[in-house]
């Protein structure tokens, strides 16, 4: 059995919960729970398949036991790690972020040259069908009018499931264009058949209906079934003002975009910093960057269990043998496994956009004197440690010295932001970006760029931001005093450029010459500040696989296909004509349906 549903009893929070139902639950009935939670269809037309012994049970089984409906939450969360790896690979091999080398599969070859066929091993649309189907199951079976002392028993683990429907859905829409929209369980044959009939769907109107369905439950909080090895089981879940957020953004709706992030920002139980320890820094003395080294704390805190940059994340298993466990450390890294040929690397792109960078150093050489300086591009410990640090805190390579005859390759590179029982869905600092571009498209360029360079708090807002735009922002720049403090509180980019606030070239965009009207000028900087948030994720989130997906969105928000095709086209330095020529029509973003 699955090692997480196998340690669903063994938890001690859950013994008392789960021993009046499940020692007198028959065996048969265990067996039924079991079905349900951890059977997935396959399809018809490779989406929606029907024949599953699932049909023999699903008829007669209500969920309305807590042994019940638990087996059934983590048997879709064991659905979800079916297609975990292919959130990283699809969203980062897709990018000018990185490349394939020669050693990659044919079938990533095709995905990062967008010539992937429907037989492409990262091409299963059936896998996330599986999820939406056992999510409609629950959805339709699960006895929400159960209350236990005026409590009502399933409220969570039933905003759970509709947020991984949605957040399932979204990513479908993002790799395939338009997709049937089934919200009803599928059972039969004739059933697969009518909804493969109907309108397909496209990211507007997934998103639309999405944030309408999962709207009711912005309150409710997130299941908690203790821990597993350590992991706590909260953060196996999404939560709700973090999605509606995203599924805003995507819909153009920013307004609300906004509110459902900073509600989640500054939510009074609650409330999410934006700093929290995680970053990388050089050790200068006399300012010498020569002789510096690293202080780095910014893979762990964004990838292990126990950091606390993670909100959400795919837990995955330890070893094949407990069930799904992640194939990404042997895509981005050398390992055993893969004798050291990775099989893909950190594009050109990449490396020039983080040594675009300042990394800024601000020192008090005495009590009355200080200096900033800016760390040098060259004369390094490392090449990549040029610029923004993040990327040579991520990943590290070199030369093994192998002989002739070594079944292992000579390069070998380490992607240390890689955890493989670990894959995120959502960190602080995305919530903190998604916000800033949510801002950014209201109008609120000033406010922006505060989440990058500053951070979010009263005195840095009154300080940077102008009083018109303060006027306009309303309540969306109210951050409490004693909570949003000058410790808690970063920009971004801080990150993995040092003392950024001391950075007098980083800096919002300024037209050369005065334009005629305020709202003039405002309309000027936003796509300028866009982009530098978007550079900001670049940075922030690579091995993560967003980067794909947010020039996607923003070309699709501009109308303006090449903000996708001129970026992925240039990522090995040079443009490549005939791969921007393909990627101009945008029906070559998406995978081909079965």
């Amino acid at each position: 059995m699955n090692k997480l549903l196998k340690y669903i009893t063994e938890w001690p929070v859950l013994r008392q919960l789960l021993a009046p139902s499940w020692g007198k639950m028959p065996v048969g009935q265990k067996g039924v729970a079991l079905l349900l939670a951890l059977m997935a269809f396959t399809s018809c037309s490779d989406m929606l398949d029907t024949k599953s012994d699932m049909i023999e049970f699903a008829e007669d089984n209500k969920l309305n036991s807590t042994t019940d409906t638990l087996y059934s939450v983590m048997g879709i969360v064991r659905g979800i790690q079916k297609i975990a790896d292919r959130t990283v690979i699809l969203g980062d091999v897709r990018s000018d972020q990185f490349i394939t080398t020669e050693y990659a599969s044919t079938d990533l070859q095709q995905i990062a040259s967008f010539q992937a066929n429907t037989d492409n091993a990262y091409n299963k649309i059936s896998d996330y069908y599986a999820i939406i189907n056992n999510c409609n199951y629950f959805i339709e079976n699960a006895d929400t009018a159960l209350r236990k002392l005026g409590i009502q028993v399933f409220e969570r683990d039933f905003a759970a499931i509709k947020a991984f429907r949605a957040w399932t859905y979204l990513q479908l829409v993002k790799n395939y264009g338009e997709v049937p929209l089934v919200l009803k369980p599928v059972l039969t044959e004739e059933e697969a058949r009518n909804e493969m009939n109907k309108p397909y769907s496209d990211i507007n109107a997934i998103c639309s209906f999405f944030i309408e369905d999962i709207k009711p439950y912005v309150n409710t909080y997130l299941p908690q079934y203790g821990n597993i090895n350590g992991r706590t089981t909260e953060k196996f879940f999404i939560p709700v003002r973090v999605l509606l957020g995203e599924l805003c953004l995507w819909a153009g709706d920013y307004q609300q975009a906004a509110n459902y992030l900073y509600e989640y920002l500054t939510f009074k139980d609650k409330p999410v910093y934006s700093y929290s320890g995680g970053g990388c820094r050089w050790s200068v003395t006399n300012n010498d960057f020569s002789s510096a080294n690293r202080i780095d704390g910014y893979s762990s805190s964004v990838s292990f269990p126990s950091g606390k940059e993670l909100i959400s994340y795919i837990p995955m298993e330890e070893t094949e043998f407990d069930g799904i466990k992640s194939d990404v450390q042997n895509v981005f890294g050398s390992t055993a496994i893969n004798r050291y040929y990775y099989q893909a690397a950190p594009s050109e792109a990449y490396k020039q956009l983080s040594k675009a960078q300042n990394y800024t150093l601000y020192t008090e050489i005495s009590m009355t004197e200080k200096d900033t300086v800016y760390a040098p591009k060259t004369g390094l410990v490392r090449d990549l440690c040029a610029g923004d640090l993040r990327l040579s805190s991520s990943y590290y390579q070199t030369k093994k010295s192998t002989s002739e005859t070594s079944i292992y390759g000579s390069d070998y590179a380490l992607a240390y932001k890689i955890n493989p029982e670990v894959i995120p869905m959502y960190r602080i600092q995305q919530v903190y970006l998604m916000y800033a571009e949510a801002l950014n498209r209201l109008g609120l360029p000033e406010s922006a760029f505060c989440v990058l360079k500053y951070g979010l708090r009263n005195q840095n807002i009154e300080r940077y931001v102008s009083e018109k735009e303060r006027e306009k922002a309303g309540s969306l720049l109210n951050f409490d005093d004693e909570i949003f403090t000058d410790a808690r509180t970063k920009g971004v980019h801080s990150r993995g450029c040092g003392d950024v606030e001391c950075d007098n070239n980083y800096c919002v965009p300024q037209p050369k010459n005065k334009l005629a009207s305020y709202e003039d000028t405002v309309q000027y900087q936003i796509p300028l500040v866009e982009q530098m948030i978007i550079d900001e994720c670049a940075l922030e989130f690579a091995y993560e696989g967003k980067r794909f997906y947010d020039l996607m969105r923003i070309a699709l928000r501009r109308n303006d296909p090449a903000y996708l095709a001129d970026a992925i086209a240039k990522r090995n330095g040079m443009m490549d004509e005939g791969l921007r020529a393909k990627l101009m029509d945008k029906r070559n973003w998406y995978l081909p349906l079965r």
